[in-house]
């Protein structure tokens, strides 16, 4: 499950500019990984110039505009949200943004200035809950989360029917989903739903069998 969750994350920076590479292709046994190999993947935008990161925690597409290179963690458990609590039972979810993977992603991007992007399905609840697990995430290094929800949204809405991606089976199968009425464009669907029910128009009713409708009087 692992791999496919790396493999729409690539694809999703690889749409937008990004040139991504994965600095481990193994998974040690036997031992805890160390902070380098908690990077999941490393991502540079050659078009940006200069990199500035967003105020906010959550991002969406648009904010990773002025992003000029990161360290990506990508965590899919996709069965139920990310809180707070989560990250207190498992700190090794944001291991990939402690000091020592920093240091080591700077030698191989030749800069210290990155963002720490974390990709997650989706954070739990609103208001306070959701204020103190992104209190936690801040803590913990991360400058941004993007949701498995916006990046397959932006996947989906770049997927032509009318191209072959062969060199990508992901973008293949997302094609084939649209092309057979299985998967529609989020702009369709928003405006599906939005689309308000038309007026039944107010046909004439016909009169009872045997008499004549009756007629205006001058």
């Amino acid at each position: 499950m692992s791999a496919i969750n790396e493999w729409v994350v690539r694809e999703y920076f690889e749409q937008l500019g990004f040139l991504v590479t994965q600095p481990r292709k193994y998974v040690p046994s036997g031992r805890q990984k160390k902070a380098d190999e908690e990077i999941d993947l490393l991502v540079v935008n050659p078009t940006v110039g200069e990199h500035r990161l967003p105020d906010h925690l959550v991002w969406l597409t648009p904010d990773l505009a002025h992003v000029a290179r990161a360290i990506v963690g990508v965590r899919g458990w996709h069965t139920e949200r990310f809180s707070a609590s989560r990250f207190e039972q498992w700190p090794d979810i944001t291991r990939f943004a402690e000091p020592d993977s920093v240091r080591f992603a700077s030698r191989l991007l030749s800069s210290e200035q990155m963002a720490k992007i974390l990709c997650i399905p989706d954070l739990s609840g609103a208001g306070e809950l959701k204020q103190k697990t992104i209190s936690a995430l801040r803590q913990r290094g991360i400058d941004g989360i993007i949701s498995f929800r916006t990046m397959l949204t932006d996947l989906v809405a770049g997927v032509s029917t009318n191209r072959n991606y062969e060199k990508s089976d992901l973008l293949q199968v997302i094609r084939l989903l649209k092309n057979y009425k299985l998967l529609r464009d989020p702009q369709l669907e928003l405006f599906a739903r939005r689309r308000p029910a038309r007026p039944k128009s107010a046909g004439k009713v016909a009169p009872p069998a045997g008499e004549q409708p009756l007629q205006s009087q001058a």
